[in-house]
């Protein structure tokens, strides 16, 4: 086992790759799996916009998926997946149908189109260069923060971002998540540095503060994006236990609560939050009622971690009126 770094890539079997234009202020996140990955996703907001989840449903024929992309670009962006599908072609790898090669590859995307970059790309969006170029460098190190498909993510009040965290299970088991942090609502109580996910924070890894020793009713206020702006945040969350198909879904579904223990509020009307589970297969579970249950517990805590770091490193885009980062307001010089 290689050395942890509190990143999906904890998990024995992927390699997550970036790739994003400063220009555009948008880009694209790609996990590649070693081997096809059992895998199913769980979508919960009332505005998603993905590719090939159909086929993660337990009762589809398809056995594992090769790479999953999480983008920028809002329905623009689906074009990434292409370009994750043409590089793994020419690298041999996909389902052989006769003599063809299909790369499997399923997707979910953020609405990132309002943040100030130029998005006058012409006949045909960047995305599929982008994915292209994000499957081509994946590795089991990758930034944080304004990277990626987090490039462009923003949250009512502060700048978004790419986060990540693992976790080891008492088992044995790993267990990381990933997520692009396009909240349209907070990640932070009220206007002060505190984030929601603070009582679940490992090692000061976004700012070690917790909790306040109160929390107000002006902390606790709701606020949201204004006008119709469709916000989202997308997610996957890995395993090196071996999980059927059916149990990836219940994984999926599961680690929804971590976007609402990370975020005030989840799941609304304008939102696509949506949750891949994935499955490396590295390790059999040895209980399966408690080691599942446990995997379940724990990935949820992971991604709330994961959500929080995302905004925590972000750095803010270089625009007019672009919204601050949260080492802008709270930092102290870091």
């Amino acid at each position: 086992m290689g050395k942890h770094q509190n990143l999906i890539t904890d998990v024995a079997g992927l390699r997550i790759g970036n790739a994003h234009d400063p220009a555009l202020a948008s880009g694209v996140t790609v996990a590649l799996f070693d081997e096809p990955a059992v895998a199913s996703c769980a979508v919960l907001g009332g505005a998603p916009g993905t590719r090939e989840t159909d086929i993660l449903e337990p009762d589809k024929m398809v056995p594992g998926i090769h790479g999953i992309v999480l983008s920028g670009g809002s329905a623009f962006g689906l074009d990434a997946a292409s370009g994750v599908q043409a590089y793994l072609r020419q690298q041999g790898i996909g389902f052989a149908v006769g003599a063809a090669i299909v790369p499997l590859v399923s997707q979910a995307v953020v609405f990132d189109l309002l943040n100030g970059g130029n998005k006058d790309w012409g006949v045909y969006p960047p995305y599929r260069e982008l994915g292209y170029e994000a499957a081509r460098t994946a590795a089991p190190s990758f930034a944080l923060g304004t990277a990626g498909g987090g490039f462009g993510a923003t949250t009512v009040n502060l700048k978004g971002g790419l986060g990540s965290a693992s976790v080891m299970t008492s088992s044995g088991h790993t267990i990381g998540a990933i997520a692009i942090v396009n909240s349209i609502s907070s990640a932070v109580m009220g206007d002060g540095p505190h984030f929601w996910a603070g009582a679940h924070e490992e090692a000061e890894e976004f700012g070690g503060l917790g909790h306040p020793a109160r929390i107000s009713p002006e902390m606790r206020a709701h606020s949201w994006k204004g006008r119709r702006q469709p916000s989202t945040t997308i997610a996957l969350v890995a395993t090196d236990a071996t999980l059927t198909k059916a149990q990836a879904k219940r994984l999926a579904i599961s680690s929804h609560a971590g976007i609402a223990r990370s975020l005030r509020f989840s799941h609304g009307l304008y939102d696509g939050d949506t949750v891949f589970a994935a499955s490396t297969g590295r390790r059999p579970l040895e209980d399966d009622v408690q080691d599942f249950t446990q995997i379940t517990a724990l990935a949820a805590d992971c991604l709330a971690r994961a959500i929080a770091r995302g905004v925590y490193e972000a750095t803010a885009l270089p625009f007019a009126g672009a919204q601050p980062a949260w080492r802008d307001r709270f930092g102290k010089g870091e």
